[in-house]
C-alpha cells in the first residue's frame, strides 16, 4: 500500500510558484499501484520500448536523466537518494512522483539486486530528423551507424563512445536492438540522453543518401578490409559503420560503403568487440581531424 508523506514534507519539496511543477513524494511498501507497473516488469524491455518508456538504473544514469531534456515520469529510490537528488527533482518542469522505500524493500519488490537502489522511469523522446542532425553538426561531419547489433549492452557502449568522441549522430539500423532498452541505457551511462539517435532505419537507403551528399561511408569490417585503420579516410565528412557481434556488417550494407577498414591485429585474434573497436575507430577519426 502506498501512502503520501506528511504535508510538511511535501510542502518543503515544492518549488517557487511559476518556476517548476511540484514534486509529489510517496512512501511505498508494495508495487501494486498501476503507475508502478513498469518497475514490476523491468525484465520486459521490449514491451517497455513498444510503450515508449525506459528504466534508468543507478545514481549516475538517473542523475543524467534528471539533467536532460528527456521527460521523466517518476523515480523509485531510498530516502538517502531522495535527499541527494531533491535539488534536481525540484528543477523539473513536468509533474513527477518520487516513490520512496528502503533499499532492502525495493530489492524485494522488484526482484533485483540493486547496488544503489535507485531507478527512474523516462519517456523516449521523438526522434530527430536526419536533416536536423546534418544541419546542427559541426563540420567536417562525423556520424556512426550500427548494423545488426543484437546486444543491448554493446549498443549502449557504442552510444557512450559516440558521445565521448564527438559523433554528431548515431544511425541505428532496423536489425539492431533499441538504444532505449534498459540494459543499453545503463551501459551508455546516460550518454543516450545527449547523443542524437535515429533508430529502426533502413541503413542501405540512408547510406545511399549520405554518399549522394559526398559523405564517405567507412565499414569497420575486418573480413572485407582492404586497408588498415590508419589509412582510412576519416578527415573529411564520414559515417563509420559498425556491424554485429558475430557476423559483422551485412552484405547489402557493406556494398553501400566506400571502403572497409580494420584494426591491425595478430593472426591469433579475430577481432575486438564492437565497444572496443568503436573506441579505436572514433579515436582515429578524431586524431586525423587534429582533435587528439
Amino acid at each position: 500500500m502506498a501512502k503520501t508523506l506528511e504535508y510538511s514534507e511535501l510542502s518543503a519539496s515544492s518549488p517557487q510558484p511559476g518556476s517548476t511543477a511540484p514534486l509529489c513524494i510517496r512512501k511505498i511498501d508494495s508495487l501494486d499501484l498501476p503507475e508502478l507497473q513498469p518497475y514490476r516488469t523491468m525484465r520486459r524491455q521490449l514491451a517497455h520500448r513498444e510503450a515508449g518508456i525506459f528504466i534508468a538504473e543507478g545514481e549516475k544514469v538517473v542523475r543524467r536523466l534528471l539533467q536532460s531534456r528527456f521527460r521523466v515520469k517518476s523515480v523509485l529510490l531510498p530516502p538517502k537518494w531522495l535527499e541527494d537528488l531533491r535539488p534536481l527533482l525540484q528543477t523539473r518542469s513536468e509533474e513527477l512522483t518520487a516513490y520512496v522505500a528502503e533499499k532492502e524493500v525495493l530489492e524485494r519488490l522488484t526482484g533485483f539486486s540493486m547496488y544503489q537502489g535507485l531507478l527512474a522511469l523516462g519517456k523516449v523522446p521523438p526522434q530527430p530528423t536526419f536533416q536536423a542532425i546534418l544541419t546542427a553538426a559541426q563540420k567536417p561531419l562525423l556520424l556512426a551507424a550500427a548494423d545488426g547489433l543484437s546486444s543491448a549492452e554493446n549498443l549502449g557502449v557504442l552510444v557512450r563512445n559516440c558521445a565521448a568522441f564527438g559523433v554528431a549522430g548515431l544511425l541505428v539500423g532496423e536489425t539492431c536492438a533499441s538504444p532505449y532498452l534498459r540494459r543499453a541505457v545503463r551501459s551508455s551511462m546516460g550518454a543516450v540522453f545527449e547523443l542524437p539517435i535515429i533508430e529502426n532505419i533502413d541503413l542501405v537507403q540512408i547510406l545511399g543518401e549520405l554518399k549522394a551528399s559526398r559523405i564517405r561511408c567507412i565499414a569497420a569490417h575486418p573480413q572485407a578490409a582492404m586497408i588498415s585503420l590508419s589509412r582510412g579516410h576519416f578527415g573529411a565528412g564520414c559515417c563509420i559503420v559498425f556491424g554485429s557481434e558475430g557476423y559483422g556488417i551485412s552484405a547489402p550494407v557493406l556494398q553501400m560503403c566506400n571502403e572497409a577498414a580494420a584494426i591491425p591485429m595478430p593472426p591469433t585474434v579475430d577481432s575486438l568487440n564492437v565497444g572496443s573497436a568503436s573506441a579505436v575507430f572514433l579515436y582515429e577519426a578524431n586524431r586525423q581531424r587534429g582533435k587528439m
